[in-house]
Formats: C-alpha cells, structure tokens, sequence
C-alpha cells in the first residue's frame, strides 16, 4: 500500500515516516512540505493514502484536498484537535493527533485493510472517473469525501453544479460540460441541457411531453429526458 506523507514540519515528516517503516503493510513513495508539493507527488505517483497535516503555510490541508480531481485515501494527522470533528465530516479514514502514537496508527492503517478500500488508482488524471473513484467536495463550511457512484444527479445551476448524494445537495465551481468530460458516459447520462444522471440510480420511466420521457431517481428527483435525447436513452436502456 503507498502512501505519501504531507506535513510542512520536516521532524514530523521524519518521525512518521520512521514510525510507517515497522508497519508491514505500508510503503512511504513520497514527501510533502506543503499543499503545492502535495498535488504535485499526489498527481505524479497516484498514491493509495496521503497522511495529511491540516495546518500548513499556504493552502492548508482542506484546500488541498480541494484542488484534486481523484481523491485518494486520507488520515488526517495535526497537532491541533479543534479539527477533529470537520475530519470526520469529510469522512476521513481516520484522525491522529500529533505526538502520534504508534499504536493508534496501526490501528488506522488496519482499519483501512480491513475494510478493504484500497482500489486502483493508477489511472491518470486525465481519464474519466469510475464508480469507486473517490471525490473531495466542499460547500461552504461542510465538505465530504465520497464515491463518484453513490452520486444521483448533477444539477447546472450558471457556472457552478448542484451534486445530489445521500441528503445533500452541495454546490460545486464545475459547469456540466466539464463534467459530462470527466464521467464514464456508460453511467452518466445527460438527460437534457441541465441534468446529468446516473442510470444505476433510476427508479422509473415514464412517457412525457412532446415524445420524450420522465425519469424517477432512486432520492425521488425527476428529470426529464429531452427529445432530441431520448432514443440515445432508449438504446442505453435497452427500451
């Protein structure tokens, strides 16, 4: 399993990295001083985990996490535990709070190998995002970590995109254009000139106006599937 280690303190950096060479199962492939440095190893060696430090000069860890477009896996690990609880709302695989423990890290690092979460993430950053792909997304205060495929629908709402997952409804600086680019078409459908779909998560279909058709989402959304659209959507579907 490669990780990448991302603090701007180079004894924490030094420290962590002596106390991962006793964990068998993790292998450190790079460093990090900063969130620039961050991207940079993060999008040149595609790693399975980042340990990452919150407060840093520049970007700190939240900003970072924002810049990628392929979110690997994450444990948090900073000195300052009033960030703790926003960790968790992202959905961290864990948090550690510096002195780190080591016992506390192997337990991090085997709750990642027993959940089984570890996936291929060798793919470049230019190719188009999978069902299990992990994304960072950021609204205001809150921010999540979640899987591309648990994502019901994107909504353009001007230059940004309204995500529906779970409850939520983040908004995102990402056009559909983009969007529609960057997703597995064999999943995500663009329906019409403002939704983009997800096809697994379809409930049910129904006739509409003007020969195209009502699609249901598993959340109770209904989108339309325009006309010009609609024997694109019929040939996926198999209808």
């Amino acid at each position: 399993m490669n990780a990448i280690i991302i603090d701007d303190e180079r004894l924490a950096r030094t420290e962590l990295n002596k106390l991962l060479k006793k964990i068998n199962e993790i292998q450190v492939v790079g460093e990090a001083a900063n969130a620039e440095e961050g991207i940079e190893q993060i999008t040149k060696l595609k790693p399975d985990l980042i340990f990452l430090d919150i407060q840093m000069p520049g970007k700190n860890g939240f900003e970072m996490l924002e810049q990628l477009n392929k979110a690997p896996y994450v444990i948090f690990t900073t000195a300052y535990d009033k960030y703790a609880l926003k960790a968790f709302e992202v959905n961290a695989l864990d948090y550690l709070q510096k002195p780190i423990d080591p016992k506390r890290l192997e337990e991090a690092v085997q709750k990642l190998i027993k959940k089984s979460v570890i996936t291929e993430t060798k793919n470049s950053d230019d190719s188009q995002l999978q069902d299990n792909d992990r994304v960072f997304i950021k609204d205001g205060d809150k921010c999540w970590f979640i899987n591309i495929g648990t994502i019901r629908l994107f909504e353009s709402v001007g230059n940004y995109a309204k995500v529906y997952f779970e409850n939520n409804r983040p908004l995102i600086l990402k056009p559909l254009n983009f969007l529609e680019k960057r997703l597995d078409n064999k999943v995500f459908f663009r329906a019409n000139r403002k939704h983009l779909l997800n096809l697994k998560m379809i409930e049910k279909i129904e006739p509409y106006f003007n020969g195209g058709l009502l699609v249901e989402l598993k959340g109770g959304e209904k989108v339309e599937v325009s006309r010009r659209q609609t024997a694109k959507f019929k040939e996926m579907m198999s209808l």
